[in-house]
């Protein structure tokens, strides 16, 4: 690195396009912590490190929303808020990761999420302890307990501002919900309805949105485009309620800002980032003592892996070589009924009102393990007549006909947990490159046995509680959610990349704070459980350094 003309800085970046480059003021700035990744996991450990009292960069591809002027109430136009660029899909069940909750832009995918706040149940720690060993599948414990994670689960839920009921019937007993529960709109009275005649335990779910005034925010106004940015802040996104305290706090967050590589210095100690800003071909470096990764299940192994060296040939932190590795997800079957009162299922109180956890375990007389729950879904015209497309065949005149009886219809979808498979893998493309030039992430999964087992399962579950509740004309569409995995923690280092405290096992200056450290994907949607994680990991940096165990911080 050189000084040029006593004013900017410039680089070389062998492999990555873009060289001599001018590098931006604060770049020459060394900071504690450089975060990459504003979502779930990045906006949680940023805010909590700056409120601490270190230095916090953090970094996020995308922009840096303004919910009254970016968000609409269009289907079409809110796709900016999902994560869309080119990936590579292959297997035996290619996915449609563009659809699987991945975000681009600070409050990643946060700003469009379904707000469904669940907690992980004890057995969910303990899949190997549980279940054995299973032919096909890596199944493990994970390194931490729910006892390890629960205060940070109400530390969240308390920040979150969750709405929840006052008697949840599953899980460990627990205090109340900060706020009071959403009233239940009409396909979240369908489940109850049909859940009730089966003698089903139901209830209403817990919703990361305010149900009640809180500070300068105010309660939800049941619009009903939960799911493509909310414009009024009642959306307790990472966008509006952590993202504000890191700011208030002295972090800088820097929008649009993509990350190529991370560096390291001869003794394998990370130095900094380097990333694209605005598209541009410009390569800024942002150095930094600490480096934490929070950028979900693809493009953390995607970042680690080409961050590769002749100190880490294989990628950063991937001795192990299980950096990409054990890649999951969660299946999300859907089954719709059609019925003779009105419901515009899109329509809020929040879609997703009502919930079951019932199938939630290893239920005996069945020929799978672990399980699924069953929640309502409220797909918007655009994605209903999509689902009416791929799963029935429908187009031209008889799509329309069936569009007209939209709001007639009702669904419901299960969040069903995925077994950890090694053969199911995030890797870089041998040819495929990205807009930066960058080479883009490959993913290949297949489903094991028995995850389709599950799916069946929970098909003919949700088909008879629609009939219950009265509903016809019964079909199912298939889905997925949520990917998981790549970068999962463990004790030996050997069989994970990260270990309890999310510290990589090869970089003791590297964090991975995100859903790529879950060693097994739990059958619940897994936005809570980051941020508790992402929560316990920021105290657990800050008690490092205060023993001295970070150096320079």
């Amino acid at each position: 690195m050189r000084e040029k003309e006593n004013k900017d800085w410039t680089l070389r970046a062998p492999g990555i396009h873009g060289e001599c480059v001018p590098m931006c003021d604060r770049a020459r700035e060394e900071v504690d912590f450089c975060i990459v990744g504003a979502g779930a996991g990045g906006g949680v450990v940023g805010a909590k490190l700056a409120e601490a009292g270190f230095s916090v960069v953090i970094l996020d591809a995308g922009p840096h929303w303004n919910p009254v002027k970016d968000f609409v109430s269009d289907e079409v136009a809110s796709r900016k808020l999902f994560w869309t660029d080119e990936r590579i899909t292959g297997g035996d069940d290619a996915v449609e990761l563009g659809a699987n909750n991945s975000g681009k832009g600070v409050g990643g995918s946060t700003v469009h999420y379904s707000m469904i706040a669940m907690r992980a149940h004890p057995e969910d720690f303990r899949r190997r302890t549980l279940e054995g060993e299973v032919p096909g599948a890596d199944m493990q414990d994970w390194p931490v307990t729910f006892e390890d994670l629960e205060p940070y689960y109400e530390e969240v839920e308390e920040a979150l501002q969750i709405a929840g009921p006052t008697r949840y019937p599953w899980g460990r007993r627990r205090k109340r919900y900060p706020q009071r529960e959403h009233e239940l709109n009409a396909s979240a009275q369908v489940l109850v309805r049909g859940c009730m005649k089966l003698g089903i335990p139901v209830a209403p779910a817990p919703i990361a949105t305010l149900s009640a005034p809180h500070r300068d925010r105010p309660p939800c106004v049941y619009r009903g485009f939960c799911n493509y940015g909310c414009t009024t802040n009642a959306k307790s996104s990472i966008l509006v309620t952590y993202i504000p305290r890191a700011i208030a706090a002295g972090a800088e967050v820097r929008a649009n800002s993509m990350v190529a590589r991370i560096e390291h210095d001869e003794h394998g100690r990370v130095t900094g980032v380097l990333h694209f800003h605005k598209r541009s071909s410009e390569l800024f470096r942002q150095r930094a003592r600490n480096v934490v990764l929070a950028g979900y299940a693809v493009e953390t192994p995607r970042l680690l892996l080409n961050s590769s060296s002749t100190l880490f040939p294989d990628g950063l932190a991937n001795s192990s070589g299980l950096v990409g590795k054990c890649f999951m997800l969660h299946t999300g079957e859907q089954v719709f009924a059609k019925f003779p009162d009105h419901i515009s299922q899109y329509k809020a109180p929040p879609p997703g009102g009502a919930i079951t956890e019932h199938f939630n375990r290893t239920m005996p007389d069945v020929d799978f393990i672990c399980g699924y729950t069953i929640e309502v879904v409220g797909p918007h015209p655009v994605d209903f007549a999509a689902r009416l497309a791929t799963a029935r065949g429908m187009w031209g005149a008889t799509l329309r006909r069936t569009m007209l009886d939209y709001n007639y219809y009702s669904g419901l979808g299960i969040v069903g947990e995925v077994l950890p498979q090694w053969g199911n893998i995030v890797k870089l493309h041998g040819t495929e490159r990205d807009g930066y030039g960058l080479p883009v992430a490959h993913v290949v999964f297949s489903f094991h046995k028995n995850d389709k087992q599950i799916v069946a399962h929970a098909k003919e579950k949700m088909k008879e509680i629609l009939r219950a509740a009265g509903g016809e004309d019964v079909w199912s569409a298939d889905r997925t959610a949520h990917l998981l995995g790549t970068c999962r923690m463990g004790a030996d280092p050997s069989d994970s990349v990260v270990n309890r405290d999310c510290r990589a096992h090869d970089v003791p200056n590297l964090f991975i704070c995100d859903g790529s450290v879950f060693p097994t994907s739990t059958a619940v949607n897994p936005s809570l459980t980051i941020e508790a994680i992402a929560a316990r990991t920021a105290d657990r940096i800050s008690e490092m350094a205060r023993r001295g165990e970070l150096k320079n911080v």
